[in-house]
């Protein structure tokens, strides 16, 4: 009786493991996420899913990029540039307000109701903070540069610290006006950002119902 039991185990085929979707990603931002100045194969966005496609992560990323947008800006568009489904949301804004030495109180409260809405809907978090530029002074750069990590454990969001880490301030990784990164500086943030993605497609996968 065992052997025929072994025997019509052996026999029966083998249903194969149903792959997991996709987890569906937005990346929110500016000119950083956009691609200004590169070509659309050489931007944030796609060489970030080259590389999670290299890694073998099943994720799509799409580009909701604008550039000159200022946090006001992403909270705006926020509802159609985050459609129904969309898993989690990587958060880079704020540069601009930055660069147009907008108040920090203004920048928190676009990006606190920003983050708001996505964990209202149940949508992961990435939020990626940005540095002052140091001519606006300390008292400001302090105000700017706490909003990130702030948000960020207000709302149990993950946090990579700096954006441009990697790139800001190397000439040979930037474009002619010293700010946007150029194809070899996209390629370093993409390699520092990497895992803290990665990070969030698991915290993703880890909340969906089994």
């Amino acid at each position: 009786m065992a052997l025929c039991c072994a025997a019509f185990i052996a026999g029966a085929p083998v249903r194969p493991a149903r792959a997991e979707p996709p987890v569906k990603i937005v990346a929110l931002g500016d000119s950083l996420t956009a691609g200004y100045g590169l070509p659309d194969r050489d931007g944030f966005v796609s060489r970030l899913q080259a590389a999670l496609t290299a890694s073998g992560v099943a994720a799509e990323v799409t580009n909701a990029g604008v550039s000159g947008d200022t946090a006001a800006d992403g909270l705006a568009r926020l509802s159609w540039s985050v459609p129904e489904g969309t898993d989690a949301v990587i958060v880079e804004l704020g540069a601009n307000d930055m660069l147009r030495g907008l108040s920090p109180a203004v920048t928190r409260e676009r990006l606190d109701a920003i983050l708001h809405q996505l964990a209202q809907r149940h949508i992961a978090i990435l939020l990626c903070g940005m540095r002052s530029a140091p001519n606006l002074g300390a008292d400001y750069g302090h105000a700017f540069e706490s909003i990130y990590p702030d948000l960020a454990a207000k709302y149990g969001a993950l946090l990579y610290p700096f954006f441009l880490d990697g790139a800001a301030g190397n000439l040979s990784l930037t474009q002619s006006d010293g700010l946007h990164p150029n194809a070899g500086g996209v390629g370093v943030i993409v390699e520092r950002i990497l895992p803290k993605v990665e990070e969030l497609v698991a915290r993703v996968r880890s909340q969906r119902p089994s």
